[in-house]
Formats: C-alpha cells, structure tokens, sequence
C-alpha cells in the first residue's frame, strides 16, 4: 500500500514527535507543581466539588472515578515519565501497537486534567496539545513509513489555528484593519516577556508592517500548506518565523511552540529513510477510521470559523478531538494590574505597613523586569491579567486566593516569587488595588531604572481578613 505511507516525511515526523513529548512534559510538569493551590482538595477551585455537579459524560475524566491529591499528583508525574520516555525514543524500541498505546496515555491523562481543571485550564492551547496529541497516537513508528492522511490532519489543524486567528482579528478590533494594534498589544498582553519593554517602541511604521506580515501569514500563507513542494515547506516555514518572533515578543505558554511543532510535518526535511514494509491492515483500517472521524467533527469548527460571530478557542466535543482557535480578537489600549498587598496591623488603615505580594510573571514592582517563562505556563499569573480587566473573570476563585494568602497557605505561596510575611506570622489583612501601567520611555528607563511606570486607579478589594477571625478590628 504506497498510498498510504509517505516515506520521504520521515524526518518530519521524528522532528514532530520529539517536539509533541517535550511539550507533553512541560504541561505535566505545570500541572504537577501547580495543581493543589488550583484545584487540589484544598484548592481554590476544588476538583471534587466539580465532579460531585458536572456529570462524566460532559467532562470524561479518570478523576470522576476518584480523586484525591495524591492520585492527582501521581497522574500528573506519571506523564511526566511517559513524556519522558517517548522524548527518548522508546517508541520506536517496540511494536507499532505498543508505541501507539504509549502515545495514548499522555494524552488520555492530559484530557483527565483539562476536564476537571475548570477555568485555570480554559486556554486554547490546553486545547490545541490534545488534538495534536490525539493525531499523534496514528503516525506510527519505525515499522511503518508516517500516514499520508495523518500527516494532511497536521496541515489542516495547522490551517485552523492560523486562518482561524487571522480572521478574529479582521472581524475583531478595527486597530488589525488599520494595522495599529501593535502599538499597544507589547505593553497589554496578558504576560510580557524580557524583550516586550523593546518591541513595544519599535518605529510606529515598522508596528504597522508588523501587523502587515501578521495578516498575510494567517489569511494567505495557510492555503499553501496544501501546495505541492516546496511550497508547501515555504509557507510552514514562514509560520514559524512568525511563531518565533511571538516567541521573543512576549510569554504566551507553549501556545508558539506547539504551533512551531505543528509546522514542521509541513517541511520536506532532507532525509535517508531506512526502508519498511507496507503497514499491516489493522494499521490502515484505524487511520482511516479515525481520520474519517476527525474530518466529520470538523463540521462545527469550519461553520464557526466562517461565521460573522466567530468564537474563539471552543471545543466542540468532550474529547478535545477537533476544536477552534483564536487569539487577540480584541487588543486592549490601556493595561491594568491587580496588586495585592497584606498587614499585620490589627486595625487597617491607608497608612499602615501594607506589604506587596510579589508574582512570578505578572507585572508588579515597576523596577523588576519581565522574566521568560513560555513555554512553561504560570496560570496564577494569566488568570490575574484577566481580572484586571473585569472583577467577574476572577469571582470563582479570587475569594479563595486571598482566604488562602490570609492563611500562608504554603502550596499557594509557592505560586508566588515571594511573600512579605514569614511562614509563622501570616498577615491580618489582605487588600487589592487596580492600578494602570504602562512602559516606561527610553528617558525615564534612564533615570529611573524601572520599565513600568504605574498609576493608582481605584480599590479592587478592601481591607479583608478571615471570616470568624478572633484578630478583629
């Protein structure tokens, strides 16, 4: 069966699945360290309420058959080792049936985790790695030279998350027809990175050939993925510069990398495959089911692509199988921060000795700069941008946050850079401010060394401390 198989993509493919299981690993990773302040027993947004109102079949998950810290955390290093394992290349040390099941566990547990991590894990890209992660179980081994229609699903997701990004952003806000929001999106993304305080003053031209280059990749580039070569490899390449130049730009998780490991079965690599047999029946009787599947379930993201009230970032079925993206519809003019600051004072007042909370990521004191976490997702950190921008984004679970930094929660306080309170004497009073930020000027980053310059704007929390606490005002 030569249809089937297409041996010349043979370099694609290695080069693909190293990349999918080093990302596999960085989202175990996260979720494993992160988890018990999140969605832990203890945790903001617990998982055993969830599963106790969502039912199995909206949410399948191996945690509605039972949860506890424990197995949680041993799901979570559990990938981590399976990841593990396949960045070195046991795949290819067994059968084709074997190295299939060992690219199904990690997503199997992934999709476990997405399923019951409620909004902490409401992100496009948790979505995006299970749906490579699915059609990466189907590309096979060294037995079997990589599946031609597996390798076109890769393009064709590839085609969704660029054309589907390009046109929220033309629906969207009319600064990307005017190519002018790049004048604000450096200093308003969700986290910047160490070289945002650099793009973000750029000449004001080049921002606009930025925003150029940016619709061109998206709504022209992504048709010719389905280009012969080496077409095709030039416009997978072109995506990912573009990924790259996000990369440098700012700190979006693994949201650039995944779409770089997505590019690259696009590229013809120079190869000397070792010659294999043709794929057993079985093999080719599962592709083309699953890829019949697949193509069916595209129904509802193609017809909501091309929607005039496209959304973004959706799944349309429990399993993650087929989803859309989107990023940046909308791109805030103005950034606002949640600054949370606590006292030992017994009676809070504007002047007492309130303490910042000092974050990982997110922007806090104006002199520290912004560090590189992506591809390494601070959900904390993300999930604070959106509150800023609307006290509803963070009612689930902003209650919780204080109740715990009230209490030094030590799984909590390990989201964080730093504490202002010791271990044993944890703070009376926990208050949030809004304040307005915005980068420095090349003069003032002289003079002052700080990169943010940041303005109060109104109270976001008062004074609050525990409920029932005996240490009253």
């Amino acid at each position: 069966m030569e249809w089937f198989g297409a041996t010349e993509y043979w370099t694609s493919r290695l080069v693909f699945q190293k990349g999918l299981a080093a990302l596999y690993l960085v989202a175990f990773l996260a979720a494993a360290l992160q988890f018990r302040a999140l969605i832990g027993e203890r945790g903001m947004l617990p998982v055993p309420r969830f599963v106790a109102r969502v039912p199995v079949r909206r949410s399948p998950s191996l945690f509605h058959l039972h949860y506890s810290d424990r197995f949680f955390a041993g799901c979570a290093w559990a990938g981590c080792a399976v990841a593990a394992a396949l960045l070195a290349g046991v795949d290819t040390l067994v059968p084709l049936w074997a190295a299939m099941l060992l690219w199904l566990v990690p997503w199997g547990l992934y999709l476990s985790i997405v399923n019951v991590g409620q909004t902490w894990y409401a992100f496009g890209w948790e979505s995006l790695l299970l749906e490579v992660g699915f059609l990466g179980v189907f590309l096979g081994n060294d037995e079997v030279a990589p599946p031609v229609v597996v390798l076109f699903l890769l393009r064709w997701v590839l085609f969704r998350v660029e054309f589907g990004a390009g046109l929220i952003k033309v629906r969207g806000d009319e600064c990307w027809r005017r190519l002018t929001c790049l004048y604000f999106h450096h200093e308003t993304q969700p986290m910047p990175g160490p070289l945002s305080w650099f793009f973000h003053h750029l000449p004001k031209p080049l921002h606009r050939a930025e925003a150029a280059a940016n619709h061109v990749t998206q709504l022209v580039v992504p048709f010719l993925l389905f280009a012969p070569q080496p077409v095709a490899s030039v416009a997978a390449a072109l995506m990912i510069v573009t990924q790259l130049w996000l990369v440098l730009s700012g700190n979006f998780a693994w949201l650039n990398w995944i779409t770089i490991v997505l590019a690259l079965p696009a590229v013809a690599w120079p190869s000397d495959p070792p010659p294999v047999g043709d794929a057993p029946l079985w093999y080719v009787v599962v592709v083309l089911a699953v890829s019949a599947l697949l193509l069916a379930l595209s129904y509802a993201p193609v017809r909501n692509m091309l929607s005039r009230r496209q959304v973004m970032n959706r799944s349309f079925d429990p399993l993650h199988l087929v989803n859309t993206y989107g990023a940046f519809g909308t791109v805030g003019r103005v950034r606002h921060e949640v600054v949370l600051e606590g006292t030992a004072d017994e009676v809070p007042r504007e002047d007492s000795d309130w303490r910042e909370y000092e974050f990982k990521g997110k922007p806090g004191d104006p002199k520290r700069w912004p560090r590189q976490y992506a591809p390494y997702h601070l959900r904390l950190d993300w999930l604070m941008w959106f509150a800023a921008l609307s006290p509803a984004y963070a009612s689930p679970w902003f209650g919780g946050l204080v109740e715990r930094l009230l209490e030094n929660d030590p799984d909590t306080l390990r989201l964080l850079r730093r504490s202002p309170f010791p271990a044993d004497a944890p703070p009376r009073h926990i208050r949030a401010r809004l304040f307005r930020y915005r980068f420095t000027t090349w003069r003032e980053l002289r003079e002052t060394g700080a990169c943010w310059e940041r303005t109060y704007v109104r109270e976001f929390l008062p004074p609050t401390r525990l409920a029932g606490s005996a240490r009253k005002p």
